[in-house]
C-alpha cells in the first residue's frame, strides 16, 4: 500500500512539472486546490470535534497559510525546472530539517547517533547541490525553499495541534491559496483545454487516493516498515523523468542522493524507538512536497483515530 501510495504521487508529480511548463504556479494552484476542494470538504465531515472555525491561534494559522502558499509556489517552480531526480534528493531533506528545526522551536534534543545521520544527510543534499559548481540555479533554491518552509510548517502544526481542531487547520491555509491565486489569476491567465483541467482534476483526486493507501499502511504495518517506502519515488523520478521529459542524471547527483536515503533509514531506525524522541519526523512525515492540495498523512489518521474514539466513547 505504501509502494502504490508513494507511486501515485510521483505520477502527480509528473503531471505537475508537464502542467508547470505551460502554466504559472498561480493558476495551477487555483484550479488545483479549487478541484480539490470538494473531495477534501467530504472528508472534513468527519471532523466531530465541537468549535467554531475561529482559530485559538491566530498568529500561527496566519503563518502556516503564508507559509503553505510560499511552499506550493516554491515547489511547483522547482518541478517545472529542475530535473525530478534533483527535486527529489532536496525535498528528501525534509524530515532532517524538521529534527534540526524541533530543537529551538519545540525543546526538542537531538541525541549524538541522530545528529550525526541528519548532519550526513544534509552534507548529501550539498553533494546534490554542488556549491561552486555553476549549475546552480533558481530552481535549486526554490528546492530549497520548498524543504525549509515546509519544515516550518510542520513543526507550527506539530506545536499547534494540540489545541487547534484539524478543520481549522486545513481550511485557513486552502482558502489562503485559493484566494491569493484568485487575486492573481487575472494577471498570469493563460486558456486551457479541457484535458488539461481533467489533469488538475486527476491529480486532486489521486492524491486524495495516495494519502489515504498510506493511512492504510501505516495503520497495518508499523511505521519503521512503512516510512522507508517514500524512498522508492527517487526510482520512478529517474525512470519517469527520462521517458517522459529525456532527463539525464550525473553521477554526483546519484552520490548525493544515496547519501541522503542512508542517513534517512538511520534516522528511521532510532526514532522507532519510543525512548529516544518525542518527534519522529522522518517516521510520521513523508520526505515529498506538500502540493498543498491534501494534508499530510498523520492528519488523517489523527482525524479518524479521533472520530473513531468519539463515536465509540458515544
Amino acid at each position: 500500500m505504501a509502494l502504490g501510495g508513494f507511486t501515485i504521487f510521483s505520477v502527480n508529480d509528473v503531471a505537475i512539472k508537464f502542467l508547470g511548463g505551460q502554466y504559472s504556479p498561480f493558476q495551477i494552484i487555483f484550479y488545483s486546490t479549487l478541484l480539490g476542494f470538494p473531495l477534501i470538504s467530504i472528508l472534513l465531515m468527519r471532523d466531530r470535534t465541537e468549535g467554531t472555525l475561529i482559530p485559538n491561534h491566530p498568529f500561527w494559522t496566519t503563518l502556516r497559510a503564508v507559509l503553505t502558499m510560499l511552499n506550493v509556489l516554491t515547489g511547483f517552480y522547482a518541478f517545472a525546472v529542475l530535473p525530478l531526480s534533483e527535486c527529489y534528493p532536496i525535498f528528501f531533506a525534509t524530515p532532517l530539517l524538521i529534527t534540526v528545526l524541533a530543537i529551538p522551536m519545540l525543546g526538542e534534543r537531538v541525541g549524538l547517533h541522530r545528529g550525526a545521520a541528519v548532519l550526513l544527510g544534509l552534507v548529501g543534499v550539498l553533494v546534490v547541490l554542488r556549491p561552486g559548481s555553476g549549475n546552480l540555479g533558481l530552481g535549486h533554491l526554490a528546492a530549497i525553499s520548498a524543504a525549509f518552509l515546509g519544515s516550518l510548517n510542520a513543526i507550527i502544526m506539530r506545536k499547534t495541534g494540540g489545541s487547534e481542531r484539524f478543520v481549522v487547520m486545513m481550511l485557513y491555509p486552502m482558502v489562503a491559496n485559493l484566494l491569493v491565486a484568485a487575486i492573481a489569476l487575472p494577471f498570469i491567465y493563460k486558456p486551457m483545454p479541457i484535458e488539461h483541467l481533467g489533469l488538475m482534476a486527476y491529480i486532486a483526486a489521486m492524491g486524495m487516493v495516495a494519502s489515504l493507501l498510506l493511512i492504510s499502511a501505516y495503520r497495518v504495518a508499523p511505521a519503521v516498515i512503512v516510512a522507508p517506502m517514500q524512498y522508492s519515488q527517487i526510482v520512478w523520478a529517474t525512470i519517469l523523468g527520462s521517458l517522459i521529459f529525456n532527463e539525464s542524471h550525473d553521477l554526483w547527483t546519484a552520490v548525493g542522493t544515496l547519501i541522503i536515503i542512508a542517513s534517512g533509514i538511520y534516522v528511521v531506525l532510532r526514532e522507532d524507538k519510543p525512548t529516544v524522541s518525542r518527534v519522529r519526523p522522518v517516521l510520521e512525515t513523508p520526505a515529498r512536497f506538500d502540493q498543498g492540495l491534501m494534508p499530510r498523512d498523520g492528519f488523517w489518521a489523527r482525524l479518524i483515530d479521533k472520530t473513531k474514539s468519539q463515536r465509540y466513547e458515544g
